[in-house]
């Protein structure tokens, strides 16, 4: 639960500072700050990944394999953080979708169950990067003899299609868990360790199965080190909000705005709850979806508090949006604060019952109990949006278009 020494701690802390005014300069210096702290976080994670990785493609075990989802799992919390940099800022929304692009056709990469089909819009959705060393891609013939991360990038996407995702987490955490075949029953991903066994192999092609994992894994590393010079001094990022700081302000508000409504509220909650379809869980092969919730939803709220709690304690913490709405108009200020720490106990309600045996998809299943956690947090994404919009309004951010979803604006559509 989000009910603990954390949020009384930070409750003081932000009272402390809205004592003083602070300056939109100051707001944005630190919210870059914030910004690369999360991804310094991510890529030490993910570094982590590899090394556990490296053990699991050297000697496939059941204890390797179960280190190298953990490592997975671990490189999940500061990256979910990171999302509430997006939307708002072109230089984030240009590279994310390297990362974390969902939800992703898995038989581009991998052997798939028989019955699972494929996509009929998707040409390449049973390509099998895996198990073909030669692909046609649009006509041409493509060399994929030794998987490589040059290769990966070539086939992310191809053909325009989103749900060809070839790299980023969601790749590598299709190849430790395997395909979800539970629906919205209890269950996660069955892959076997000996899928990677040279000398004991299941699912064929075992050495080009530990390429893949080993290059996808690789790229996520060079790719969140890209992001860390983004937002290092003089990086594109850091520049973006802190040229201008008014137009700053209104990259972090549209940011947090668009998360939490669209994204986070629509297209990932009430669109799987709407659907009853485990297919739109964000971390559907690992069963984490309560994780990834419960920290985007933390991500908010460290952007609107301007502090964040690194993954070895330490706290990044400066003048924040809180500050500057207070100044402005207390009692929103609070409001707002307040709708952010309901939504995260609403976000905690729903890992503590994940956690318990209850898993996300169970919650998306038709007359599940569990689909009133979901519901509320919804609500309370909703609820905090509004308010982040009255803020918008009282610091004069200027224009922040908050990114809606039909799962929410227009759910007839969904059924169309």
């Amino acid at each position: 639960m989000f009910r603990n020494a954390l949020l009384a701690t930070s409750i003081a802390s932000l009272a402390t500072s809205a004592a003083f005014a602070v300056t939109p300069e100051e707001v944005v210096t630190n919210y870059a700050n914030i910004a690369l702290a999360g991804y310094e976080d991510s890529l030490s994670t993910a570094k982590a990944l590899k090394a556990s990785v490296d053990a699991l493609v050297a000697a496939p075990s059941d204890a390797t394999l179960e280190a190298a989802r953990k490592d997975w799992l671990a490189a999940r919390v500061p990256y979910q953080q990171t999302e509430a940099f997006r939307f708002g800022n072109p230089t984030v929304d240009d590279w994310e979708g390297k990362v974390n692009a969902w939800p992703l056709d898995e038989g581009l990469i991998d052997y798939i169950a028989a019955d699972y089909g494929g996509n009929d819009e998707n040409p390449f959705s049973t390509a099998n990067v895996i198990a073909n060393a030669k692909l046609n891609v649009g006509g041409a013939m493509i060399d994929a003899t030794t998987i490589t991360p040059d290769l990966l990038e070539s086939l992310h996407e191809v053909e325009g299609i989103e749900a060809n995702v070839a790299t980023g987490y969601h790749a590598i955490e299709f190849l430790l868990w395997g395909q979800d075949l539970s629906g919205t029953d209890h269950g996660a991903g069955m892959r076997p360790a000996s899928d990677f066994s040279a000398s004991n192999c299941t699912g064929g092609n075992c050495d080009r199965r530990a390429q893949y994992l080993v290059a996808a894994t690789d790229l996520l590393i060079s790719d969140l080190e890209e992001a860390v010079a983004n937002w290092s001094e003089s990086g594109q990022g850091r520049t973006d909000v802190t040229t201008d700081a008014g137009q700053g302000v209104t990259m972090a508000l549209t940011g947090i705005g668009s998360l939490s409504y669209g994204e986070q509220a629509g297209e990932r909650m009430k669109l799987g709850l709407l659907l009853n379809d485990p297919e739109e869980e964000h971390d559907c092969f690992s069963d984490n979806t309560h994780n990834s919730h419960y920290f985007d939803g933390l991500g908010i709220r460290n952007v609107y508090t301007g502090r964040y709690v690194r993954i070895d304690g330490s706290v990044v913490e400066g003048a924040s949006l809180y500050d500057l709405v207070k100044a402005a108009d207390g009692a929103l200020a609070d409001n707002l604060l307040g709708d952010m720490n309901e939504t995260m106990i609403a976000l905690g309600d729903i890992r503590t019952a994940a956690e318990a045996g209850t898993s996300y998809d169970q919650m998306l299943g038709a007359g599940h109990p569990g689909g009133a956690l979901v519901q509320n947090a919804i609500d309370r994404l909703v609820d905090q949006t509004r308010n982040i919009e009255r803020a918008v309004a009282v610091v004069g951010a200027g224009d922040v278009a908050v990114e809606g979803s039909d799962s929410l604006d227009n759910p007839t559509a969904v059924f169309q």
